[in-house]
């Protein structure tokens, strides 16, 4: 679809996005005049959601958290609904072990980076609750999450894609706002990932080293300068991934799939014998069959040290 067909059709889809809005705005007001319940726990709980669908680099701030975080001494948890994962029916505790067809890729990816105790369950209370219980954390973190309210927290923090920002504005199905940008203005804090922004904390990837996924050997970032290399990206924003293959002066063939895309090795099988890096979300989803050529990208989430000491303050 071309961008002048896809600018017609959300207009055209304008009055559905009208009763979206008005719904949430509905929703939102019953949880906050007590019609709906908004269940509490004995431990804080921080959200890191956003107000778009998509990709807006979620995760890795997660991530980055809950390594700050258990660096203070605190059991962390991680709960998740495990999109994209084929569990359905009551907590399911993720272990490196598990496939990432039954948790979901980034659920996977957080237990495989962090190691703490990473709960999935549709109704994120119930993950909270469970985690608690069979874990006795003493902070809970959840990936995503901002319009569950039936799920109490002490934090919110709103991840902002810092190129795309919110899109043509409109809400869904016209558009990728979930919430009204109004939103930001009542959240604890904003991240901005990838730009500058007044108002926002600053957060920006950066490269670390490149693994090698079979041995878990480190190789640095020059390993593969001017060399040829497949390009494989399953991520909300494939080409944020392509462009920092490129800024570490790699000769990338790029590689485009789906978010969240289930992998099989045939889609992995080129014909030359070119080396393949993939992200750390792919890597979750690869590792099952990874063979010698296979490498992923390891990133830092940079951001400010003061965010994270006002964040703990909070709690």
């Amino acid at each position: 679809m071309d961008l002048n067909t896809r600018g017609i059709v959300n207009y055209l889809l304008l009055p559905m996005a009208g009763v979206f809005y008005v719904l949430s705005k509905i929703r939102l007001s019953f949880y906050r005049l007590g019609v709906f319940k908004i269940n509490q726990f004995s431990v804080p709980v921080i959200v890191v959601g956003n107000i778009t669908v998509g990709g807006s680099g979620k995760t890795p701030v997660v991530i980055k958290l809950v390594e700050y975080f258990q660096q203070q001494g605190k059991k962390v948890g991680v709960v998740s609904r495990g999109y994209g994962g084929a569990h359905t029916t009551g907590s399911l505790l993720v272990k490196t072990s598990t496939q990432a067809a039954l948790s979901g890729d980034e659920p996977l990816l957080i237990a495989s980076v962090t190691r703490a105790p990473v709960m999935v369950n549709k109704i994120r209370s119930k993950a909270v609750q469970a985690l608690i219980e069979q874990k006795q954390v003493d902070l809970v973190i959840s990936d995503d999450g901002l319009q569950h309210y039936a799920m109490g927290r002490t934090v919110e923090i709103a991840v902002v894609d810092g190129n795309r920002r919110f899109g043509n504005g409109f809400f869904l199905p016209a558009g990728p706002l979930r919430e009204s940008q109004n939103r930001l203005k009542e959240v604890d804090f904003v991240i901005n990932n990838g730009a500058a922004f007044a108002g926002e904390i600053c957060a920006q990837l950066k490269p670390v080293k490149f693994i090698h996924i079979l041995s878990g050997q480190a190789f640095a970032l020059d390993f593969f300068k001017d060399k040829s290399c497949h390009g494989v990206a399953g991520i909300g924003h494939p080409d944020r991934f392509f462009d920092a293959l490129e800024r570490l002066n790699v000769q990338v063939v790029k590689h485009y799939f789906a978010d969240h895309y289930a992998y099989q090795a045939k889609d992995l099988a080129f014909e030359d014998a070119h080396p393949i890096i993939m992200s750390a979300k792919d890597w979750v989803k690869c590792k099952q069959f990874a063979n010698d050529k296979m490498y992923y990208l390891k990133v830092d989430l940079d951001i400010n040290e003061t965010f994270l000491n006002e964040l703990a303050e909070k709690l």
